[in-house]
Parts: structure tokens; C-alpha cells; sequence
């Protein structure tokens, strides 16, 4: 069995991605004992969909984006996710 290297400590993602582009994994890792890893939480998967809003109100979400910085899109996803786990009611 061959002797496996030390994997170096990596201040940043950019350092270890130089450092895997000019090293052979095989040197560092013993592939026969990895296993296949399940992430369901790292990216949820997503789906377009369309819903119409008014105008005056989707120019108030965007002027509210606007001032938080962020996408408006972004922002109406955040809306519902809070309103959903505080268990809003509409009427």
C-alpha cells in the first residue's frame, strides 16, 4: 500500500484549487475507500414559476429591494418563507 501525503492547510478556496491543479489527488487520498456522499441541504433545487403582481406593488417590493440591497426576486422569496414559517394568514 502506498504511502499517502499530508493534505497542507489552505487559508483560502483559491490557494487549494492551485495547489489541486498542479498535485495528483491519488497522492493524497486513497479513492478505493470513498464512499458516495448525499448533500440534499447544499443547493435546493429550484423551479421557475410566474405569478403576476400589480404594478404598484411590485414597484414597491423593487423600491424595497432596492434600499436592503438586494434582488427583488430575492426578496419575495424571503417574504414568504418568513410569512410561511410564522404561519401568516391572508384574507
Amino acid at each position: 500500500m502506498k504511502k499517502l501525503k499530508e493534505i497542507p492547510n489552505f487559508k483560502t478556496a483559491e490557494e487549494e484549487g492551485k495547489f489541486w491543479l498542479t498535485h495528483d489527488t491519488t497522492d493524497y487520498i486513497d479513492w478505493s475507500k470513498a464512499k458516495i456522499g448525499f448533500f440534499p441541504n447544499l443547493h435546493p433545487t429550484t423551479r421557475l414559476i410566474s405569478i403576476r403582481f400589480p404594478e404598484h406593488l411590485l414597484s414597491q417590493l423593487k423600491v424595497r429591494a432596492s434600499k436592503l440591497d438586494v434582488p427583488y426576486q430575492s426578496l419575495i422569496k424571503e417574504y414568504v418563507r418568513v410569512c410561511l414559517n410564522q404561519d401568516c394568514l391572508v384574507r
